[in-house]
């Protein structure tokens, strides 16, 4: 059987479920309810209550990217460390809590937070003052980092697992010491891994609306909130539409980004 007849059931799916969507997209984006071409739609970013929204979506996964990566790079090169022969062992470590579902975990984030929670029943036994936890922007970040955190563990474990002992071991035996080994030889050759898992972080917590929903209330609105609402709630589909150009921009630049700094994939494949 020729392989272009066996790759017709993926060309399918994906032209059903993600370039049609995606056409779509652009379709009522572009248009208002008349059908009449327009860019009001994708303007309309620039109010003061979208641009908001969108400037915090920004912050908070920006915020959330950083505390990942700074979390996950010391623990993919712990594990890389480590005498572990199968890739299938340290992603079976990662991948296990989400097998969850995602809702599940992010509502049990809401349990552990909310002001009659877990953490607050802990410090009333314990006689000391409740926190406001729960409806924060800080909330908001703890559960992005909780789900996304194996996004950017994996992708840099794999990039520091393909580094060849030998070029390090060559750097110290030149009179580098750790620092210069790591900041010279390391870090350099696990920029691949770094740019994917910044994306793969990065663009989910950009367009989630179901974590801030959860842990952010009705006080916190993101961006993602926003075009939910305007699918859902006003029933808005051309603005709604256009929103979500504006999200894909943002892809793009992600994108882009990962294909200059990871050529090869080497970050993303595992």
């Amino acid at each position: 059987m020729n392989k272009k007849t066996l790759s017709f059931p993926y060309l399918f799916w994906a032209g059903a479920f993600i370039v049609i969507p995606l056409c779509m997209v652009f379709y009522y984006g572009i248009t208002d309810k008349t059908g009449a071409f327009t860019l009001e739609n994708i303007v309309t970013i620039a109010t003061q209550e979208h641009c908001k929204a969108l400037i915090l979506s920004i912050e908070l996964s920006l915020i959330s990217t950083i505390l990942c990566f700074l979390l996950a790079y010391p623990l993919a090169m712990i594990l890389t460390g480590m005498e572990v022969n199968t890739h299938s062992f340290i992603v079976l470590i990662f991948i296990l809590p989400m097998w969850m579902n995602f809702l599940l975990r992010t509502l049990a984030w809401q349990t552990l937070l909310e002001k009659t929670g877990v953490i607050n029943s802990i410090l009333g036994f314990l006689h000391l003052p409740a926190l406001e936890l729960i409806n924060t922007p800080g909330a908001i970040v703890l559960g992005m980092v909780y789900n996304f955190l194996p996004f950017m563990v994996l992708p840099i474990y794999n990039a520091l697992a393909k580094i060849d002992k030998n070029v390090i071991n060559a750097a110290r035996d030149l009179g580098a010491n750790s620092i210069q080994t790591f900041l010279r030889i390391t870090l350099p050759l696990s920029l691949p891994g770094i740019i994917s898992g910044v994306t793969m972080v990065f663009i989910p917590a950009l367009t989630t609306f179901v974590i801030s929903t959860l842990l952010g209330g009705s006080k916190i609105l993101l961006i993602g909130n926003v075009i939910e609402q305007e699918f859902t709630q006003t029933g808005n589909w051309h603005l709604g539409s256009g929103l979500s150009i504006v999200l894909m921009i943002f892809i793009l630049i992600n994108m882009i980004l990962e294909a200059v700094f990871d050529k090869e994939g080497e970050g993303a494949s595992l």
